[in-house]
């Protein structure tokens, strides 16, 4: 495991392979019923894609984002790929294959939640041969792996296992939440469920810190260094073998959560892959979670370092 517990230094590579799409998400004042048609308020086409929402946040904590991922050779291509350009993502490792590029319908209510039909289309063709070329490539240069489950399954194990052979900081954010074979979790130093993901994870209904903590243990008793359950307004858990650790939520308005976790988790490997001790990391991913549901869109609601900053620099002051 790369350096997770010493000082905060000026540079710091984030590999992330997982999922680009083209978010299409339509804002209305509550969700439909099944069969039923209301009008809207609002539509947005926008970068998204779990994968590069996390590059994104991690590039704008200040990480240097390289992103592993396929896109198609519609329309929808130039709109992500100039997107991840202009937030300082490196591409160099994105390949154009044929085909639609994936996309995502996401629909939002008033309250900020919402709901998510993801079709990963030119996401399923990453390839082995095209991860092996970017751990060449950038693995020596790179600190954190940042891995989804947006891509194939049998892919995201591949890259877990060339991250923990490179010797890099591995981060499972297991979303879209799916059985996996318990064969990764040593190879894992940091899986991120939410409270919804952990409960289909491992059996146990996650509704409290006591719940969520049980279900760390699940994780952490199978192999995984560290389980961090984040479980929003109730904040989050950080699970080890020997500690449990709480951390509060920073309380905000929520307008949109689409990205929510890609804040957190792009701002947690980016802080690791930077120096940032653990619970610092952590603190900040938490503080750009909240700031992102402040905002909508997905790539669009990821906030920027200064911001970041402010806010933790608040809630001190509150404190």
């Amino acid at each position: 495991m790369s350096q997770t517990e010493s000082s905060a230094s000026s540079s710091g590579g984030v590999l992330i392979v997982g999922s680009i799409t083209a978010d299409l998400t339509t804002f209305s004042q509550r969700l439909p019923a099944r069969g039923e048609t209301i009008l809207g308020d609002e539509f947005t086409l926008v970068l998204g894609g779990k994968g590069a929402n996390q590059a994104v946040a991690a590039g704008l904590a200040g990480g240097t984002a390289h992103m592993v991922a396929c896109v198609g050779t519609d329309l929808f291509s130039g709109l992500v790929t100039d997107g991840l350009r202009a937030a300082g993502v490196n591409i160099d490792h994105v390949r154009m294959v044929d085909g639609p590029t994936g996309i995502a319908h996401i629909r939002v209510d008033d309250s900020g939640e919402n709901d998510i039909v993801m079709v990963p289309l030119a996401n399923t063709s990453l390839s082995e041969a095209q991860i092996d070329v970017a751990f060449a490539e950038r693995g020596a240069s790179s600190k954190v792996l940042l891995t989804q489950l947006e891509i194939p399954w049998a892919l995201t194990q591949y890259a877990i296992r060339r991250g923990h052979d490179a010797g890099l900081t591995v981060v499972l954010d297991p979303a879209p939440a799916a059985k996996l074979d318990e064969a990764i979790w040593p190879l894992v130093d940091i899986v991120t469920p939410n409270e919804t993901e952990a409960s289909i994870l491992t059996g146990i209904v996650v509704h409290d810190r006591d719940s969520a903590v049980r279900a760390g243990r699940w994780f952490t008793d199978r192999g995984a260094r560290y389980a961090l359950i984040t479980m929003a307004a109730a904040g989050a858990v950080l699970v080890s073998a020997g500690d449990v650790v709480a951390f509060d939520s920073i309380p905000v308005t929520a307008v949109d959560t689409t990205a929510a976790g890609d804040a957190f988790a792009g701002y947690l490997g980016a802080s690791l892959a930077l120096g940032y001790e653990l619970p610092e990391a952590i603190s900040r991913a938490i503080a750009a979670g909240a700031l992102a549901v402040t905002k909508r869109g997905a790539s669009p609601s990821l906030p920027g370092r200064a911001d970041v900053d402010a806010l933790l620099d608040a809630q001190k002051t509150l404190a």
